[in-house]
């Protein structure tokens, strides 16, 4: 997951490939709490690893319920409709999924609870549900502003002769609540009344339709009237497999519509979910479609590729598609005619403002925008010329994140910097990185920065930092030689002329991954292994190879991935990249260069002379300067840095503002 302060997305041109869906936040949620009501124990699988799924974990931990986790699977013992502890402050972050249902359970079976959340939660109206319960006799008090969590929820005097009265244009899950919450006391049935229209009704089948898997068989009159049967109770269903979350699958059938596809690949699959799913999310489908998408269904899979371009604006009545609605306000920048979103005035109390927040955002890219109370009308800029490109602000919205990653399709050809880019971690986690594995665009629209130097120069270091600033990827090109010696060496294969080709056909499937401070070959951790001095003198024999040489180039070309590289060596800029959008040339004096080998050196146990480090790095700059082939020397555009009295932090910080200098944003 990305955890950068904004990600840059360079260009993008076509889309193509199979990703793999996390499971519904929605239903993960629900079917977590359901468990945890239950008697007896359930499995769940796929359910969604998000920060609103912990939120929801770690308050059913709080209340005593027993649960374990591997990967994906969740084992939950259920608490048998009774909170075993009856006392607690639960942090519910900014999820509605879970403040929601948990308030209401918590409110019908009593106890001394708090529920709080961050300072957006404290914005996002809970009243009409606060209000329905109490008509039951629950005892629940605002502790901050009216109307607003947080709460404080105390032993409850139940009267439930009378139907319950909840509003339903505000928001669905109140409805949820109630549904999720009331099968704990119904020893006798218990009418709800929905007052005025219901909206995001999909959501309320979901409800229901997962009720009915734990036991509990709601009766409901139209979308008015909903009867929880008497004596009912919750039924585990002993295992329980969650659906890929279709609102996450719309940025991808977006994708497939909006982007050509790649050469030799026709369309993006999207695995986890198909046309038949009780998400209401899913007729997302039928919005792409009337705006030109190509969509196939099987079995737990779509595939969507482009049709119909551009595509074909549309107006339409988003009640029940609320969240995937907002994926088609960014879709309508592509669209040939103005786009209406209506009904979709739940958006002004989710994560954040929607309404207000996509207008502002849609603005900076060059459109025309409207927006009304419970509507938003999108132009698209009316010629390349006259798309813009800009910093997204995301609003601590996950959705806002992911919706505008797909403004990198521009047809101006402009990258797009989302800011806070972690904040998908509420539903997807991992989003970015899924874009990034079925989007292309031309190896020259990446960015590299290079980092060049003499040894001990610290260029490492500074490429490594600076590429975890950035979220790009990281070649630490000296490595590679000392992996394929060592890989040749763990394939039997001599380290000379005899096997050159053998060893250059295996450099060119070597599987490297730069993590943080750690090299993988194959997933395996080589880091200690490469940097014996065994092995820096077996790297010198296999360097020496030319078409060991050749191969490591086109690997070295390889790295080049979105959303960018940051590459260091002695190289980097006058041959690998030459054509990369900065090149630093970072230095040091030799005697400063020689005080920090001896530092590692020492805290390693190993013995040096500071005099004889020196020697030896003077001596090593005088053969890489005047190697006949890659000889070390600044790029002729490159950027001095001369770090012999500057931190590690501040030769950062100068690179970045080299970095950012260069940048349209």
């Amino acid at each position: 997951m990305l955890t950068t302060a904004f990600i840059d997305l360079p260009p993008l041109q076509s889309a193509s490939g199979r990703v793999h869906l996390p499971g519904s936040k929605s239903i993960s949620n629900r079917v977590l709490l359901l468990a945890a009501l239950c008697h007896g124990r359930t499995t769940l699988h796929d359910v969604l690893d998000s920060d609103d799924t912990r939120v929801m974990l770690t308050a059913l931990r709080q209340l005593g319920c027993s649960i374990a986790q591997d990967g994906h699977t969740v084992v939950i013992d259920g608490l048998g409709g009774q909170a075993k502890v009856t006392q607690a402050q639960l942090f519910m972050g900014n999820a509605g999924t879970a403040i929601r249902p948990l308030t209401a359970a918590l409110a019908l079976m009593g106890g001394d609870f708090e529920l709080r959340g961050v300072a957006r939660m404290h914005e996002r109206p809970i009243g009409d549900l606060v209000d329905a319960l109490r008509q039951l006799g629950c005892q629940i008090d605002y502790t901050g502003q009216e109307g607003y969590p947080p709460l404080h929820i105390g032993q409850p005097q139940l009267k439930l002769n009378a139907p319950i009265q909840v509003r339903g244009d505000v928001s669905s899950q109140f409805l949820t609540a109630l549904l999720m919450a009331l099968p704990l006391v119904a020893k006798q049935a218990i009418q709800i009344e929905v007052v005025g229209e219901l909206i995001s009704r999909p959501y309320i089948e979901i409800t229901l339709n997962l009720l009915a898997r734990f036991g509990i068989h709601i009766a409901r009159d139209g979308w008015q009237r909903f009867t929880v049967p008497a004596g009912c109770s919750y039924q585990s269903p002993g295992v329980l497999h969650v659906e890929a979350d279709a609102s996450s699958a719309s940025y991808f059938i977006a994708s497939g519509a909006i982007a050509a596809s790649s050469r030799g690949q026709k369309s993006i699959k999207i695995l986890g979910l198909g046309a038949d799913s009780i998400q209401g999310d899913i007729r997302f489908i039928e919005a792409a479609q009337a705006m030109g998408a190509k969509v196939l269904s099987g079995p737990h899979w779509l595939e969507v590729s482009q049709g119909q371009w551009p595509l074909k604006a549309i107006d339409l009545d988003c009640n029940h598609i609320p969240d995937a609605a907002m994926t088609l306000a960014v879709m309508a920048l592509y669209a040939d005619g103005t786009t209406t979103l209506r009904h979709i005035g739940s958006w002004r109390v989710k994560e954040t403002d929607r309404i207000a927040a996509m207008a502002c955002e849609l603005r900076k890219l060059g459109a025309t925008v409207v927006e009304g109370a419970d509507f938003i009308q999108i132009t698209p800029p009316a010629n390349v010329a006259a798309w813009q490109t800009g910093s997204i602000d995301t609003y601590d919205d996950h959705r806002m994140a992911m919706c505008f990653a797909l403004s990198a399709f521009n047809p101006a050809h402009l990258p797009v910097r989302i800011v806070d880019p972690k904040c998908v971690a509420k539903t997807f986690p991992d989003y970015f990185e899924a874009l990034f594995s079925v989007v292309q665009t031309a190896p020259e629209d990446i960015p590299v920065i290079c980092v060049d130097g003499p040894t001990a120069s610290g260029k490492g270091t500074l490429a490594a930092q600076v590429a975890s600033q950035l979220g790009y990827h990281l070649l630490d090109s000296g490595a590679l030689y000392r992996i394929t010696a060592l890989a040749a060496t763990q394939a039997g294969l001599p380290l000379d002329a005899s096997a050159e080709l053998a060893i250059a056909e295996l450099a060119e499937r070597l599987q490297i991954e730069f993590k943080d401070d750690r090299v993988l070959l194959a997933d395996a951790d080589v880091t200690d292994l490469i940097r014996l001095e065994s092995t820096g003198m077996q790297a010198s024999q296999v360097s020496v190879l030319p078409k060991v040489r050749s191969a490591l180039v086109a690997l070295q070309h390889g790295f080049r991935r979105l959303p960018g590289l940051v590459a260091d060596g002695r190289d980097m800029g006058t041959e690998i990249f030459p054509d990369a959008a900065l090149k630093v040339f970072l230095t040091a004096s030799a005697a400063q260069r020689a005080q920090r080998r001896f530092k590692q050196l020492i805290s390693k146990g190993n013995t040096a002379t500071l005099d004889s480090l020196r020697k030896d790095l003077e001596a090593r700059d005088a053969r890489d300067m005047s190697r006949p082939v890659s000889p070390l020397k600044p790029a002729q555009d490159a950027l001095l840095l001369d770090n012999s009295d500057v931190s590690i932090e501040a030769s950062v910080q100068q690179v970045l503002t080299w970095w950012q200098s260069k940048q349209p944003f």
